[in-house]
């Protein structure tokens, strides 16, 4: 029986993820402003300012409209999703996440909605196309216009009730995935025109991800210092949801799962669409997921490290009974780098698991390891690249 693969763009990919987040967002306000759930603002704010930044850094997407991705692109990027990330981690009530999605959504929303009526190669050229390219005018206008709207809800959260405000932010969140749906069709249609990044850092989107992670991995581990030094809170929520977003990235765009790489079924989406809608409600709503989400991502983390584990040494005995040949150290320097991995990972997964069997300060410390590690991996991978790139030049 053979399973079909299915191809997901990332750009559709981090607009699904995004719709989820925010539908997801409109829906739980209900029960949170009747008090019945508690309510986490700065995780919400810090998880849609780490999907803005993931655009940016992918896809050379900004609120602003679309930019080559060079080292300045690359930077803002991963400045914004610092402040995400801190933003999520650190449940201390501060203005400066709110105050960058006012810029991505108004200021934002507005550039992108005069650029849609006004370039050359948008509105205009897409009512020429007919089709499906006028509801692509439809689905961008829709989402600028939203993005504005909820703009002003985060200048003045008073402007409507707090009924009106999570069914505008429901409309919003369909409108997010109104997008997708739409994006996904004309990439079918017509796959020449999907989104290619106009790359001065070259970086593939697969790296970019490992770069994003290993700044994630490293924030926490600095964070964990402090906080376990009683000087900061923590919000173990936050910090397990922005994972499973993670995880669901990945695993709808790349089919990279925690425990190995797959096809991209409809069984590899259900359950990234499943992490995506996990992670969203745990960043969002404090206690609710932290028993679950632990057990999970720690279980996940252990599976992944020692299947890692098994497979390197699958692997070297079976170059081992091959006649010997001269390995190429950068290869060596990959196998050691993907063992220390998967080292750190089953033992990350092991501390989630049995707590207390590893003090929290070296927790920060294999995290931040972990995340130093997943750097030197892209160092290592683009050196790959650099000689792959040579050898066919030499051909």
């Amino acid at each position: 029986m053979t399973h079909r693969v299915v191809w997901l763009p990332l750009e559709v990919v981090i607009l699904v993820i995004a719709g989820i987040v925010v539908l997801t967002t409109g829906v739980l306000l209900f029960p949170v402003y009747q008090g019945a759930l508690p309510y986490f603002e700065n995780g919400l704010y810090g998880l849609l300012l780490i999907i803005f930044a993931l655009q940016t850094m992918t896809l050379g997407r900004t609120p602003f409209g679309d930019l080559s991705r060079s080292k300045l692109v690359l930077a803002l990027g991963l400045i914004v999703a610092s402040v995400g990330m801190v933003s999520c981690l650190v449940p201390i009530p501060i203005a400066l996440p709110r105050i960058l999605l006012f810029i991505c959504f108004g200021p934002g929303g507005l550039s992108l909605f005069l650029q849609l009526i006004f370039a050359e190669d948008k509105s205009k050229r897409w009512a020429k196309y007919g089709g499906i390219f006028r509801q692509l005018i439809y689905a961008c206008g829709s989402v600028y216009v939203l993005s504005m709207a909820i703009a002003a809800l985060l200048f003045n959260q008073r402007l409507l009730t707090t009924p009106m405000t999570a069914i505008a932010t429901i409309v919003f969140g369909l409108a997010i995935c109104y997008l997708a749906a739409v994006l996904l069709r004309i990439d079918r249609a017509y796959p020449d025109s999907a989104k290619v990044p106009d790359d001065k850092v070259k970086l593939s989107t697969e790296q970019v991800m490992i770069l994003f992670t290993s700044i994630f991995m490293v924030i926490i581990g600095i964070v964990l210092i402090p906080v376990n030094l009683g000087i900061l809170p923590f919000s173990a929520n936050a910090q397990l949801g922005v994972l499973m977003i993670i995880f669901s990235i990945q695993m709808l765009a790349f089919g990279n799962t925690p425990v190995g790489v797959f096809p991209r079924t409809w069984l590899v989406l259900a359950f990234g669409l499943v992490f995506a809608l996990l992670g969203a409600v745990s960043c969002i709503i404090p206690h609710l997921l932290v028993a679950f989400l632990t057990t999970l991502v720690g279980t996940l983390n252990i599976l992944g490290g020692v299947i890692s584990l098994v497979k390197m040494v699958l692997a070297r005995d079976g170059h081992a009974n091959k006649p010997r040949e001269t390995v190429p150290p950068i290869l060596t320097r990959l196998f050691v780098t993907q063992l220390t991995l998967s080292l750190l990972q089953t033992l990350f997964g092991t501390s989630m698991l049995v707590p207390g069997v590893v003090p929290g300060l070296v927790i920060g410390v294999i995290l931040a390891a972990n995340g130093c590690v997943l750097l030197y991996l892209l160092h290592v991978l683009r050196l790959l690249d650099t000689l792959r790139s040579g050898t066919e030049g030499a051909k």
